[in-house]
């Protein structure tokens, strides 16, 4: 494993703003990175980070129905019983990405579950994809380089699956909050993927969503949505006023309830207590109430996002944190695992699963131990 210098294509911002990529720079910041790519072999992408991708994926689904597992996860006692049973009817599920560290050498270490929400997504499918691509064609790599990325096409076999089965109905209704750039794409990528099999689907941004006298949720339109896309977490939609209304289960939600079980960080200490001492683990346990994290431990919140109020004590006492909204509540703590640091960059891998199976990886990079929001996207390819 890699990280290499390459020449940029002289007119990428351009493409990626024809294609709706408007998030590649973030307050004048570089978002996404092309002067550089990772490259792994091909052993390294199917021996330490697919197979364990589908070994962890597989580990944490036998976790959803533990009885435990709700107990522990802050989640309000009122919506239980509705997450039980989307797990109970196996409602269907459509992608979800872990992160893990890994430097090429060694077992990569399980650092989280995005299971509700993942960002990232249109980068690490398409855009890098195409990247790949004209790099080949220009010569500034060589012809047979490839990349770990089934993403879409996975993403598209999927839908049509869940269309062909009638899980879909006859429309979906893709959502995201109005005023999120990275998001709203995210949102349209996935609607292009299911107008390619055929799906037809309508936009709204999340605020728009309401709900009729007969309880039905609708768009602005008063069109009745009977299958959402949303990429906006449960536990907001749990927290809001028609909250309550989600579990006459008169709308199917993708990705559906039982996914706030495992994008919660509390699946981190089950995960350990079940499964101690595997290779891909890092050893991890509910906080107290206020502890904070001694030297080679890391606090994460249960349900912070984006890398948001973590906090970390490296075993040599030196600590780092970052700033957010979730700085009440419960959290676990973890086993502190550095990153792999290359040219100066904190480097970790985004491993995407699609519908059970592993699906490709997206890389970021930081100049600081904690992946943020703004972390740079850079690409990868493989070598051999």
């Amino acid at each position: 494993m890699q990280r290499i210098l390459i020449p940029e294509r002289a007119d990428w911002r351009t493409q990626a703003e024809s294609l709706g990529f408007h998030f590649h720079t973030i307050d004048g910041e570089p978002y996404w990175d092309e002067s550089a790519y990772y490259a792994f072999s091909l052993r390294q992408i199917e021996d330490d980070i697919e197979a364990p991708t589908q070994e962890l994926h597989d580990m944490a689904m036998q976790l959803v129905d533990s009885e435990a597992l709700l107990t522990r996860l802050a989640i309000p006692p009122f919506y239980w019983d509705w997450i039980a049973n989307s797990w109970k009817e196996r409602d269907p599920h459509l992608y979800g990405r872990m992160d893990l560290a890994y430097s090429g050498d060694g077992p990569a270490k399980l650092y989280e579950l995005n299971y509700d929400t993942p960002t990232s997504l249109y980068e690490s499918a398409y855009f890098q994809w195409l990247w790949l691509e004209q790099q080949i064609a220009s010569g500034a790599l060589p012809k047979g380089t490839d990349q770990y990325n089934l993403i879409q096409d996975l993403l598209c076999e999927t839908l049509g699956a869940l269309a062909v089965d009638g899980a879909i109905g006859a429309q979906m209704h893709f959502a995201a909050v109005r005023d999120s750039l990275e998001d709203r794409a995210t949102v349209r990528y996935q609607r292009d993927c299911a107008h390619q099999v055929g799906i037809s689907t309508e936009e709204v941004a999340i605020e728009d969503i309401g709900l009729s006298a007969e309880g039905w949720f609708t768009d602005e339109q008063d069109r009745v949505i009977h299958t959402l896309f949303k990429l906006y977490p449960l536990e907001f939609m749990m927290e809001e006023r028609f909250g309550p209304a989600l579990i006459a289960d008169r709308v199917r939600l993708i990705e559906p309830a039982w996914k706030s079980v495992l994008s919660n960080k509390g699946i981190l200490p089950l995960l350990w207590d079940r499964h101690q001492g595997h290779p891909n683990l890092l050893p991890a346990r509910f906080a107290q109430a206020g502890e904070a994290p001694t030297a080679g431990w890391v606090r994460k919140p249960l349900l912070s996002r984006e890398g948001a109020n973590i906090a970390l004590v490296t075993a040599q006492g030196e600590a780092a944190h970052t700033d957010g909204p979730y700085v009440d509540g419960p959290a676990i703590l973890q086993a502190h695992h550095p990153l792999p640091v290359f040219d100066g960059r904190h480097a970790l891998v985004g491993s995407w699963v699609v519908a059970d199976r592993p699906a490709g990886l997206g890389m970021r990079d930081d100049d600081g131990p904690i992946t943020r929001d703004t972390s740079r996207f850079v690409p990868h390819v493989i070598t051999d």
